[in-house]
């Protein structure tokens, strides 16, 4: 199984999302299109063709679709 190389962790209380490409923290996205922006600023050639739902990708605290924390 390979090893992930983009960490998408959980929403915060904004819905805002921590990215980490290979270890090293990225930005952070408010949505899925910023995802392809951050992998472009750290130097992915081609990030718009970077496959969010692949093996490469781990998601924590919910999927792509997820923005903002559930309500209590």
């Amino acid at each position: 199984m390979p090893v992930p190389r983009l960490v998408v962790y959980p929403p915060d209380e904004n819905g805002r999302r921590r990215v980490r490409w290979d270890g090293q923290s990225i930005g952070v996205a408010h949505q899925p299109s910023d995802i392809p922006v951050l992998l472009q600023d750290a130097g992915l050639e081609d990030p718009e063709a970077f496959d969010l739902t692949g093996e490469l990708v781990e998601w924590r605290g919910g999927g792509p679709e997820t923005w903002a924390e559930s309500p209590p």
